[in-house]
């Protein structure tokens, strides 16, 4: 959380964080944009992984991974949203500098209260996330709170456009009736 002062950075999370390996990242991912919305533009949000202070490109190691994310989120809002079309866009990314919180036990180690990962108490991972950009890493891999699998989450000024690019399949459009009825089964 962002205050109108900025309180001064955990030293013993630096540290923490600092211990972990920068690792090469190299795969396609999956991203869920708005139809019309450029699928690798990044933006700051008051999220799980940013506090609002840099800007971030969320993603998914997987396809429904990245719908489950977006599906969470909409489903918060009063009526489920029926106009608006989402895709689901393939991203190959090449960062260098990533952090790898692999699982539960990891985050558990850096103090985030894992029973409650899947709740939106987003104080302790946004501060992990802002000790990883101050220390320089490109990006963070975690598990989902929404889906069995893994995010990447990209701190896209610090990649150049080169790294992050859209993906040589089509973007596939999202029916969000499908694709709930196909989870349920």
């Amino acid at each position: 959380m962002i205050d109108d002062v900025r309180r001064a950075r955990d030293l013993g999370l630096l540290d923490a964080i600092d211990a972990f390996k920068r690792e090469l990242f190299a795969a396609t991912v999956w991203r869920v944009v708005r139809e019309g919305r450029d699928p690798v533009l990044g933006a700051p949000s008051r999220s799980r992984w940013c506090n609002g202070s840099f800007d971030v490109l969320y993603t998914s190691l997987e396809r429904d991974g990245a719908i489950a994310e977006v599906y969470s989120l909409l489903s918060l809002q009063p009526v489920f949203p029926s106009k608006v079309r989402w895709k689901s866009h393939p991203i190959e990314v090449s960062a260098t500098q990533t952090l790898r919180l692999a699982d539960l036990p990891t985050l558990a180690r850096l103090s985030v209260d894992v029973a409650r990962y899947r709740d939106r108490a987003y104080e302790r991972t946004q501060e992990i996330a802002d000790a990883a950009y101050f220390l320089g890493f490109d990006g963070l891999v975690a598990p989902s709170a929404r889906w069995s699998c893994a995010n990447l989450v990209l701190f896209t000024d610090r990649l150049a456009p080169e790294q992050i690019g859209i993906g040589k399949a089509p973007a596939a459009a999202i029916d969000w009736d499908i694709w709930r009825k196909r989870v349920r089964a």
